[in-house]
């Protein structure tokens, strides 16, 4: 019976690049085994746990080590990369990812215009993500950054608290040359 080492990932990379070594790639001579049904067949020759996986069919698959000796087990390792991928797509599905929108204002921006970004951005805070604001200042605006800046993040937060969306809070605020940003998100 040829052994099953060649096998192939999602990628269509053969398992030696896999971290676990399989059959012929298990570098040990003294390999503690586990069968497929998860009894310990004790510590065993590289030679004979081959042999005891081809017999059931089955490939022998590196998965630790224990006191320095390799621990093996027989098991359908096509399958085993199944259920590893698997289990990795579903922790992926519960984890809580976090968006951050950015709205980029000049400082005298328009009404029309500065009342369109706002309400996006209240949309966005029902969406539960994070908003960005960043103020670009031009020419003499550079000037007077710290003036017409707070004034106009003292507006939004003012404008945004009074279109209900929850309470405001401000995480953080960096300048860096002629821009100036903060990000606000809602407690709920």
């Amino acid at each position: 019976m040829i052994p099953k080492s060649a096998h192939k990932d999602k990628n269509n990379r053969d398992t030696a690049n896999s971290k676990y070594p399989v059959n012929e790639l298990i570098k040990a001579d003294k390999i503690m085994v586990i069968d497929a049904a998860g009894e310990n067949l004790g510590v065993l020759s590289k030679g004979q746990a081959l042999i005891r996986a081809q017999e059931a069919g089955q490939d022998l698959v590196q998965v630790g080590e224990k006191d320095s000796v390799v621990v093996a087990k027989i098991m359908d390792f096509g399958k085993f990369l199944y259920e590893r991928k698997k289990q990795v797509g579903e922790s992926k599905k519960h984890q809580k990812i976090i968006q951050i929108k950015e709205m980029k204002l000049r400082p005298n921006i328009g009404d029309q215009d500065y009342n369109t970004k706002l309400n996006q951005a209240a949309q966005f805070f029902i969406d539960g993500k994070k908003v960005k604001f960043t103020l670009q200042f031009k020419g003499r605006e550079i000037t007077m950054m710290d003036d017409l800046g707070v004034r106009l993040f003292e507006r939004i937060s003012r404008d945004l608290t009074e279109r209900n969306v929850g309470a405001l809070v401000e995480e953080k605020d960096s300048r860096s040359g002629a821009f100036w940003s903060k990000i606000y998100y809602v407690r709920q």
